[in-house]
């Protein structure tokens, strides 16, 4: 692995809202850092007063300007949900919840892309063996999805558990001492 892998890209904020590229030198834009976050680069958004790390609302207002263009990924009635488990007991297990789902779906999508490979690179590809191709990916996308739902049904079956657990502990600490006799 190179150093240039394993390094961090640090980009600076100013007070002007500029983000400066600490890497190539030059001022960049919310498309620059969104192209970072799709070539998978490794990257920290810091204040150039403070240090501090802004990386998350960067991140962030990426999305809002994705959401506020085209087609959003996001509904009104998810943002809303979303909004109401901030201060609930569930906020942190919501955040894994949601990590774990993501990469679920992307771990499906990757399997369905390495099964599809070579279909477009051959160039003997024949109608029939596309049909043969299409009518085997929904036996295989139903499992897919069906592994998927399981995986998304157990994580939060663990979040009730954890939450069962955490009130348990919480009353148990709550409970008047026995009656002395």
């Amino acid at each position: 692995m190179s150093q240039s892998e394993t390094a961090v890209r640090v980009i600076k904020k100013y007070p002007n809202r500029r983000l400066y590229d600490t890497e190539t030198s030059a001022y960049i834009t919310l498309a620059d850092v969104k192209s970072l976050v799709m070539e998978a680069q490794r990257f920290i958004v810091q204040d150039a007063k403070t240090g501090t790390d802004l990386t998350r609302s960067i991140l962030l207002q990426i999305i809002l300007e994705e959401e506020a263009g085209g087609v959003p990924m996001l509904s009104t009635a998810m943002l809303e949900q979303l909004i109401r488990f901030y201060g609930h007991a569930m906020q942190g297990m919501m955040g894994s919840y949601l990590e774990k789902t993501v990469q679920a779906f992307i771990d499906i999508q990757g399997k369905l892309a390495e099964q599809s490979r070579g279909l477009y690179d051959s160039g003997s590809f024949s109608p029939e063996m596309w049909s043969q191709f299409l009518s085997g990916q929904a036996p295989m996308l139903q499992g897919m999805m069906g592994n998927y739902l399981e995986q998304s049904k157990k994580l939060y079956v663990q979040m009730q558990e954890q939450m069962q657990q955490q009130a348990k502990q919480m009353m148990g600490a709550f409970q008047a001492p026995p009656a002395k006799k």
